[in-house]
């Protein structure tokens, strides 16, 4: 039995057809933690059972931990809680009835970092980290997926390319850094949901097939769309600015800026690039396939 989090999220809805074609023939069972059932298509409905739910509350993860052997664990921020509460705060139900159901394996979505010197000043990835740490303490066996930023957090800037040939963000233009596509992170739980022949806990790192600056990403665009597209550096104080007028908690729009800054200063440089390491798809091929339409649309 493997329990996905999340099965409609940016991962969750790549990572669900991937169980669904693989587990079966493996003799899996797959139940999901949904708030809203709606969402998932009847034929999907048709092959899982369905846990209606926050994945933070006890008692939903208490029926939904009952017999399982694996579990999928993503949490999704809530940007009106500070990030220990958002991450470690939300999971503390989980890690309960993960030691109180004897589950044996968890794959958990956090971030890459650990070990690097400023891991601990990195905001939101500070308190994903944190968040791995109280799994592991369950005695689950654990994998954390060291992911990058994704290519998806551009689809936010898709009205501002559209209209203005620009994107921002708070890091130097030419600061290199690794990225990656949800699809490849999906693929690699899907691995190791399916594979349970690991135990203890470590990280595995998802990085897309090269770094990329934000100079980088312009220049592909620019190719891609046909039109010019420019990168544009926000300072960190216009960024907490603009958060908090959103009406986003004061500590979890910190927890943004620290992060920005701390990638700024090289928090996602501390993993070598292996075959083993890298997903399949180049932000040419995203950028095609996933945001030219939404620009261009």
């Amino acid at each position: 039995m493997i329990v996905i989090t999340a099965p409609t999220g940016n991962i969750g809805r790549h990572l669900l057809p991937l169980l669904l074609d693989s587990g079966p023939a493996r003799g899996e069972r797959l139940r999901v933690i949904v708030r809203d059932p709606a969402r998932l298509s009847d034929a999907v409905r048709e092959r899982v059972e369905v846990i209606t739910g926050s994945h933070g509350d006890a008692e939903v993860v208490d029926r939904a931990f009952d017999g399982a052997d694996a579990v999928f664990w993503l949490v999704p921020p809530d940007a009106s809680l500070s990030p220990e509460d958002a991450y470690s705060g939300f999971t503390r139900p989980a890690a309960k009835a993960l030691a109180a159901h004897g589950v044996g394996h968890v794959v958990g979505v956090s971030a890459l970092g650990r070990g690097t010197p400023v891991a601990h000043r990195a905001g939101l990835v500070t308190a994903s980290l944190a968040m791995d740490d109280l799994i592991a303490e369950t005695g689950v066996a654990y994998r954390a997926l060291a992911n990058p930023s994704f290519f998806e957090n551009l689809l936010e800037e898709a009205d501002s390319i559209r209209e203005k040939g620009v994107f921002t963000d708070a890091v130097a233009a030419d600061r290199k850094a690794p990225l990656v596509a949800v699809a490849d992170i999906a693929a690699a739980a899907a691995r190791l949901l399916l594979d349970r022949s690991w135990t203890g806990n470590g990280s595995v790192p998802v990085l897309g097939p090269q770094d990329l600056s934000p100079d980088d990403l312009a220049r592909i665009m620019t190719e891609q769309f046909g039109r010019p597209v420019r990168y544009e550096r926000q300072s960190l104080d216009d960024l907490h600015t603009t958060l908090v007028g959103y009406g986003l908690d004061e500590a979890f729009v910190r927890g943004i800026a620290d992060m920005k800054q701390a990638k700024d200063d090289g928090l996602d440089a501390g993993v070598t690039r292996t075959p083993d390491t890298t997903g399949a798809t180049t932000f040419e091929q995203w950028c095609a396939r996933t945001l030219k339409p939404a620009v261009l649309s």
